[in-house]
């Protein structure tokens, strides 16, 4: 009789603790301040922690398991390893996570992230993500991507980024970006660029550009580029460019400049080389030396020309061709066979 109130004592504690536990923390709890194994939707663990679906989690550290998506865990946070036979999904997710499907952060997604269709923050991804279909950020990105399809994020990107069809940046690009179509950046491009189709930046690009078909800033190129029909600058050009068809700017073009068709600024600097054009705008000059068929300076020509036909409104050097014409040469000299100089 008296083994028998124990056993029966022992049970109702039994009892009485797993409804406490279940009350309390939102799971069955094998733990010692919250600290072990959690089987439930415990708000705050560390340890081993299973569930169908978290909801309204605060905080765990450790091994979190779910097996659907969440619901209401915009604001919670799990350090650790988090691992969904559909996808991980909370505030912060900062560790390894993993989802049959996908890894979705409100906030911050940091760590290594592998999503058999994509991963994806509201706010940052910083470190390793990958993406079957592809990667997402709303605010920055840091680190390597890899996204089937694409890669993308609202603000800045910084590191390494792969994308099936292309690889952008809202602002700032500083990195080494691949794209299969393309690579952009809203604002400034540093590093390395390879678009099969073409790369671009908003204002300004610094690094080595390659695209299919071209490469072009909204402001001042500085480097290296190869386009396969032509690089653009809306203002400044420095380095070496390589355009199937042409390369240009709005202002200055410094270095060495080789267009399948033309050449062309307001002043260039350096050695320019086309089998068509080589064109100085209105009131601008050339400084150095010009290869082309035609040469045409509307402005001031300091340097060698070479070509077919050279013309220079004003001339402080040597034309090279068969018809150069210098237009404030006097009279006698304006048009001359072979070879025509001025020098001031």
């Amino acid at each position: 009789m008296k083994y028998r109130r124990i056993f029966i004592i022992s049970i109702c504690a039994f009892i009485m603790g797993i409804s406490n536990a279940f009350s309390q923390n939102g799971g069955l709890n094998l733990a010692v301040n919250n600290k072990g194994l959690s089987i439930g939707n415990s708000k705050n663990f560390t340890g081993v922690r299973i569930n169908f679906r978290d909801n309204d989690v605060e905080k765990i550290n450790g091994l979190n398991i779910t097996l659907w998506r969440a619901k209401n865990n915009e604001h919670g946070v799990v350090n650790g390893i988090s691992l969904g036979l559909v996808s991980p999904e909370a505030g912060e997710l900062n560790g390894l996570q993993a989802g049959l499907l996908g890894v979705a952060a409100e906030d911050q997604l940091k760590g290594v992230s592998f999503g058999l269709l994509g991963a994806g923050s509201g706010g940052d991804i910083k470190g390793i993500a990958f993406g079957g279909l592809g990667v997402g950020s709303g605010g920055s990105i840091s680190g390597f991507c890899f996204g089937g399809l694409g890669a993308g994020s609202g603000e800045d990107f910084t590191g390494i980024g792969i994308g099936g069809l292309g690889i952008g940046a809202g602002k700032d690009f500083t990195g080494i970006g691949i794209g299969g179509l393309g690579i952009g950046a809203g604002e400034d491009f540093t590093g390395f660029a390879f678009g099969l189709f073409g790369v671009g930046a908003g204002q300004s690009f610094k690094g080595i550009g390659i695209g299919g078909f071209g490469i072009g800033a909204g402001e001042d190129f500085t480097g290296i580029g190869v386009g396969g029909l032509g690089i653009g600058a809306g203002e400044n050009f420095t380095g070496i460019g390589f355009g199937g068809l042409g390369v240009g700017c709005g202002g200055t073009l410094k270095g060495l400049a080789v267009g399948g068709l033309g050449v062309g600024g307001v002043n260039l600097k350096g050695i320019m080389l086309a089998i068509g054009t080589v064109k100085v705008e209105n009131q601008g000059s050339l400084t150095g030396f010009s290869l082309s068929a035609y040469n045409q300076i509307k402005g001031k020509q300091n340097g060698v020309t070479f070509g077919i036909v050279n013309y220079a409104e004003r001339l402080n050097g040597v034309q090279i061709g068969i018809i150069n014409y210098v237009k404030e040469n006097p009279l006698l000299f304006k048009i001359m066979p072979i070879i025509n100089f001025n020098f001031e």
